[in-house]
């Protein structure tokens, strides 16, 4: 079970606002500093996301920062062309270098803290004493360095980014090793893998047999682009950020695959890392802090390889009674709390391998409905007891309403309501279009939306009214809640799917992972519930949005 706020992976517990644009982002033990675009360096510390000091001897944006191992010391790197050495219990500067000719866009210390190297804007990279300030090396780039770093799998040994090309240098500062495309390059704390970020595209590669061991796509029409990643500090995860999007993926099974997305930042992103708990910095001036379970030594939440006999066929949601329903195509039937996304009552029922079913609690009964062999069967699930069948030679959707009043079928041109205690037609639409599937977001009560083929607009019907016929809904946005699923079709169970605002038009989060079919999903304003193949569901709480 999955339970998260806007993402299903981890909710944002804390928010910073910044006073200015965060440009530069470091993480040391407890503290974190953040190069502002106003030339300051604000410290927070990691525990309590409070401000413990502003560092103010830059006199142009700072672009890169990198702490020194024990958290005492800080190198920047700036537009003002100087790299400053500071010391964090003073907060005064030690040492400044002096040299580049440009803006310096990267700034990395060796293991053994006596080297500083900078990337700059000039096409250089140079190789700095600590001790005198003096300039040891420059290693001539065909464009601007973008990012330099030393290897933490050969001491002494400089990595470096330009032109999208990432190259390692010896200690003597020739080039090394293969040359690999790249933007962004982030290693495992354990360093046995590395990540390259290059365009939509993630790779992560064993460290010594220098393979492909995962490889991963943010967006297929590479429409955002990747440009910060991090592992997680058990090394399990891979996260980065494209645009607004943070993108999560695990690599410690034989077949690595994305879990999720976390969503929450306005504008993109500009950096990611981990400490105590997993921050990013936006250029919508805040930090948001990630409260993520899966990071803890026995993680709540996992996705195991899918198995055939186990994947969600249907899905139901009653934020009334505390619940959702889902049913697998094992045939068996569970209930979920929405708080805790424990599972709390699981039954096994005949309807193993059928495509058409839906589950509701209604007066206390567990009622369970599908379709097999021409026939719709109606379940109580806790007695195991078949209470009824109808006829249903043809079907394209089946479902309870809201109010657990009515079973709704649907097949070509023709939809009907059926009273769920009566077994009593009683109503009836006949569609001058075609319709192909019950609407994946379906409101309470007694109204029932339909999709119709080719551009997946929507009609919808109110049945709730005794004695009447059933009345068209005209505005759907006034009957359904405001979110639709885009970028995938409903027979499409494993691509990404985005879900949109449409009262604003804003993409709110995309739903990553193995997932069930779109048509598998329950929204009712607040809990979205989606199903997954592995047989997993995940519960999204969007009153986190409120608070």
């Amino acid at each position: 079970m999955i339970r998260g706020c806007l993402a299903e992976w981890g909710t944002c517990s804390r928010t910073v606002l910044l006073g200015n644009t965060p440009v530069a982002f470091s993480c040391g033990n407890n503290t974190i500093a953040i190069g502002l675009e106003s030339k300051d360096i604000i410290i927070l510390d990691v525990i309590t996301g409070g401000q413990a000091a502003i560092l103010s001897e830059h006199i142009d944006s700072v672009l890169s920062l990198a702490f020194l191992p024990g958290g005492t010391l800080l190198v920047s790197g700036s537009k003002d062309k100087t790299v400053k050495l500071w010391d964090m219990q003073t907060g005064g500067v030690v040492k400044t270098f002096r040299g580049h000719t440009s803006h310096i866009n990267s700034v990395s210390i060796s293991s053994n803290c006596t080297r500083i190297a900078s990337g700059s804007r000039d096409k250089t990279v140079r190789l700095w004493d600590i001790q005198t300030g003096e300039c040891k090396h420059i290693i001539e780039q065909q464009n601007v360095v973008t990012y330099v770093s030393f290897s933490p799998t050969n001491p002494g040994h400089l990595i470096s980014i330009s032109d999208s090309k990432v190259q390692e240098w010896d200690i003597n500062c020739h080039k090394t090793g293969p040359i690999y495309n790249g933007s962004h390059i982030a290693f495992s704390p354990d360093h046995t893998k590395f990540a390259l970020c290059s365009g939509a595209v993630v790779q992560v590669w064993n460290s010594d047999s220098r393979e492909i061991v995962a490889e991963f796509q943010v967006s297929k029409n590479s429409v955002y682009h990747v440009n910060h990643c991090c592992f997680s500090p058990d090394g399990r995860f891979v996260v980065a950020a494209a645009s607004i999007f943070i993108y999560v993926w695990d690599i410690a099974t034989l077949d690595p695959y994305p879990v999720e997305t976390l969503v929450g930042h306005s504008k993109d992103i500009a950096s990611l890392v981990f400490s105590s708990s997993f921050i990013s910095a936006s250029y919508d001036k805040s930090v948001k802090f990630w409260q993520i379970g899966v990071l803890s030594a026995t993680p709540v939440m996992t996705h195991p390889k899918p198995t055939p006999n186990a994947s969600i066929q249907s899905l139901s949601l009653q934020a009334r009674d505390g619940i959702a329903i889902s049913s697998d195509s094992g045939g068996v039937v569970k209930t979920w709390d929405l708080l805790t996304g424990l599972c709390k009552t699981s039954f096994q029922t005949p309807a193993k391998g059928s495509t058409w079913r839906d589950a509701q609690l209604i007066d206390g009964k567990l009622i369970f409905i599908w379709r097999e062999h021409k026939k719709i069967h109606i379940w109580d699930t806790e007695k195991g007891e078949l209470l009824q069948t109808l006829d249903a030679p043809e079907i394209r959707g089946l479902r309870i309403s809201g109010d657990g009043s009515k079973l709704f079928r649907m097949d070509t041109g023709i939809m009907q309501a059926w009273s769920m205690w009566t077994w009593k037609l009683v109503g009836e639409v006949k569609f001058e279009r075609d319709y192909f599937a019950l609407d994946y977001f379906c409101p309470g009560g007694s109204k029932i939306w339909v999709l119709s083929s080719g551009n997946l607009s929507t009609q919808g019907w109110d049945f709730g009214i005794s004695g009447s016929s059933p009345i068209p809904l005209s505005d759907r946005s006034l009957e359904r809640p405001h979110l639709d699923l885009i970028g995938s079709t409903w027979w499409q169970a494993v691509t990404p799917l985005w879900i949109k605002d449409t009262a604003t038009g804003r993409e709110v989060f995309q739903l990553r992972g193995r997932h069930a079919k779109p048509d598998q999903v329950r929204w009712d304003g607040q809990y979205l519930v989606t199903g997954y193949l592995s047989g997993e569901v995940s519960i999204l709480d969007f009153g986190c949005l409120s608070s």
